[in-house]
């Protein structure tokens, strides 16, 4: 499925919690299936932190091109797009095509840096509904995503309950523990102390904070991954096993990686330098710390999700400590709660956080499942 990448510009100022807005934007979205005549089988896909709206199928002639989440959507896949209009959207403040921190600010020509304005969960969700209105999208069949993509998902049935009709919120929580702020702290502290950092201007320098970038990464991967995938992928390995060469020879070095598991870190971390942006790190792990559609019901998620009236699906994996399964339970509780049609899946799955964009057939198969009673077998959408 060869898929091509659009853009649709807005002109009129869109207003953000901070009290500040953004104008003359571009996001960036791809589409994958057919709309049907009623315009009533759209799917919206909400990305996670260094996601796009690349989410299906591969681009012309580019090898290795494939969605981030192209097992899960295409012709016969669990979200099958001969049934379903799918929608992925690059959210503002991104690096990958939508206005974010690396272009140019309307009001001043200078690139924006780190003067682009703070953006939140909510203020991404806004942003995605002016684009369903240019595309003549009233309601959505479904909103899904996975982790941040989920707190999204989370939000639109709460921002826009009468626009969406089912909401898959999948290895999410209704927000970040303090431990997960800890960790996207120490993340930006890596970046922001970074010499070629420059206050978040280092574009006007020509640098790129790369050291910082590459901490960043090692950090966050750590946590995607759960201990037994480290321990079976890794262990103990020394490179100097896999290579040939003597334990001496590596025992000791101050400046190589001894381990298997440290040159993997390096490889992730040197990979993700080339190719995404500071700021925007910065800007997505603060939305997600921001995120807690409780905070104005005094901390009570069941008085918080009451203007939900979608129904619910949520997954959740069991070696996932980032997002524990718990946190996915709390969400069913608050949902049940308002007596919200709730369905719930806990895989057991050894994969951690990352299991939401690997093949497990069960998870697979749950959302197969579900995205088939969205649609009745006439075509007709339920």
């Amino acid at each position: 499925m060869n898929v091509t990448s659009q853009s649709m510009h807005f002109a009129a100022a869109l207003p953000l919690q901070s009290g500040a807005s953004i104008r003359e934007y571009d996001l960036s979205f791809e589409t994958y299936g057919t709309l049907n005549a009623d315009r009533s089988n759209a799917v919206l896909i909400c990305h996670a932190l260094n996601a796009s709206h690349h989410v299906a199928g591969s681009y012309a002639g580019q090898d290795k091109s494939e969605g981030w989440w192209h097992n899960m959507i295409g012709p016969g896949k669990p979200l099958d797009t001969e049934q379903f209009f799918v929608i992925g959207v690059n959210n503002l403040g991104s690096c990958f095509g939508s206005t974010g921190p690396m272009h140019t600010h309307p009001d001043t020509g200078r690139v924006y840096g780190a003067d682009f304005p703070v953006v939140t969960v909510e203020d991404w969700v806004n942003a995605q509904a002016r684009l369903l209105d240019a595309l003549g999208i009233q309601t959505l069949a479904a909103v899904m995503g996975g982790s941040l993509g989920g707190m999204q998902a989370l939000s639109w049935a709460l921002q826009y309950p009468d626009r969406v009709r089912h909401a898959v919120v999948i290895a999410s929580a209704p927000n970040l523990t303090a431990e997960n702020i800890a960790f996207n702290e120490v993340a930006r502290r890596a970046i922001q102390t970074d010499p070629d950092f420059h206050g978040g201007h280092f574009y006007e320098h020509g640098m790129v904070p790369k050291r910082g970038l590459r901490i960043a990464r090692m950090i966050g991967h750590i946590t995607y991954l759960s201990d037994d995938v480290m321990n079976e992928k890794f262990g103990r390995q020394l490179i100097a096993a896999s290579q040939g060469t003597t334990e001496r020879d590596y025992f000791y070095s101050t400046l190589e990686a001894e381990f298997q598991i440290e040159s993997y870190l390096r490889y992730q971390g040197d990979k993700f330098a080339e190719y995404f942006d500071a700021n925007t790190y910065l800007l997505i792990t603060r939305a997600l710390d921001y995120f807690d559609p409780a905070r104005a019901y005094e901390g009570n998620l069941s008085l918080a999700l009451a203007r939900a009236t979608s129904k619910f699906l949520l997954v959740s994996f069991t070696t996932d400590w980032r997002f524990a399964p718990k946190r996915s339970r709390e969400i069913v509780k608050a949902l049940l709660d308002n007596k919200r049609d709730v369905s719930y899946a806990e895989i057991n799955a050894p994969h951690g956080h990352d299991a939401f964009l690997l093949d497990d057939a069960r998870y697979m198969g749950v959302i197969r499942s579900y995205f088939n009673s969205v649609v009745k077998p006439a075509g007709e959408a339920a």
